[in-house]
This record gives C-alpha cells, sequence and structure tokens, in this order.
C-alpha cells in the first residue's frame, strides 16, 4: 500500500463544480482508502495498493463516471510530493512575490513548458525534476504574470496544473499522515 496526492485540473471554476463531500464518497468506493480532501481546488491524499499510473486511470475513471466531465489529475507519491518541496529553491511565503508549482503527467509536456517559459523577459523558473517545476510571481499579479499565462492555454490543459507552495506543504502533511 502506497500514500498519494492526486492534484485535480480545472474543478470548482468554469462550472465544473464539485463538493468534496461527493468527491470524498465516490473515490472511496474504488479502489483507495484513507480519501481525504484538502481545500475545494481539487487536492486528494489517499492510499492505494496501485502503481501511480493505476490510480491516475482509476481517479480519471471515477472522475468521468461520477461527475460527468473530462477529467485529468497528476499523481504524486506522497514521498515524491517531499523531495519536491524540499527541491524548490524558493520560498513558501515572501513579502513581494508567491511560489507556485507546476506539476505534470508528462515529461515531455514539462520540458516543452520549461523551455518557452525560460525565454520569457522576467520569469524565474528551476526545473525540480521530470514533473514538476517552480516558479515565481508576483504578489497581487499571478494571473497576469507572463508563466501563468503561457501555463493556462489550452494545449497543456490536460497534462498539468499548478499550485502554490504552501499549498504543497499541506498535501505533503496529510499524506505523510495517513
Amino acid at each position: 500500500m502506497s500514500n498519494y496526492a492526486v492534484f485535480l485540473r480545472g474543478i470548482n471554476v468554469g462550472g465544473i463544480n464539485i463538493k468534496m463531500a461527493d468527491l470524498k464518497a465516490a473515490l472511496n468506493s474504488r479502489r483507495f482508502s484513507g480519501v481525504q480532501t484538502l481545500l475545494a481546488s481539487g487536492n486528494v491524499v489517499l492510499a492505494s495498493e496501485l502503481d501511480p499510473a493505476g490510480v491516475k486511470q482509476e481517479f480519471e475513471a471515477c472522475l468521468r463516471e461520477t461527475f460527468g466531465y473530462d477529467a485529468w489529475v497528476v499523481v504524486l507519491t506522497s514521498d515524491r510530493v517531499a523531495a519536491l518541496i524540499e527541491a524548490c529553491p524558493y520560498p513558501a511565503d515572501d513579502a513581494s512575490t508567491h511560489t507556485y508549482l507546476t506539476l505534470a503527467s508528462d515529461e515531455a509536456v514539462l520540458a516543452e513548458l520549461f523551455e518557452s517559459g525560460s525565454a520569457l523577459d522576467g520569469t524565474e523558473l528551476t526545473l525540480l525534476g521530470p514533473e514538476a517545476l517552480a516558479w515565481l510571481a508576483p504578489t497581487g499579479g499571478t494571473l497576469d504574470s507572463p508563466f501563468s499565462k503561457l501555463s493556462s492555454k489550452a494545449k497543456y490543459k490536460a497534462t498539468t496544473t499548478t499550485r502554490n507552495l504552501r499549498t504543497m506543504v499541506r498535501v505533503r502533511d496529510a499524506a505523510a499522515a495517513l
């Protein structure tokens, strides 16, 4: 049995509204245990006998069948979440910037996003591994930042999602406590 963090893309925005209690109930009917939702932005920790690819497949099937939308998730082991946080060179809290991690289920897409983002003026990015990169955005200007605009393009929708570093720390702690 392994502990996982699952990051959903695009729920409770854009007309896809899922109550966390309903999500938890749906997931508990599958091959998962210890299911916990964190925040209302699509963060789940759980345990499963499945490998990461199996968790992704089962989780996405559950969302599509139960809630009727094209669902995409990024699945990481709890140990991998901890390692990514440790590798992040940016602070969790800073008066002038916010730190984000963009997570990906496709290494090639993340590599392309990193290359394109690195060419943007004023954008500081760090590749943390094949499934994550860290970046900084000015306080109060995250959505207007060049990298945020780049990473929100439709071509990245099915394979990436972004979380604030503080959220990642909460997910890490919850997954470790399973």
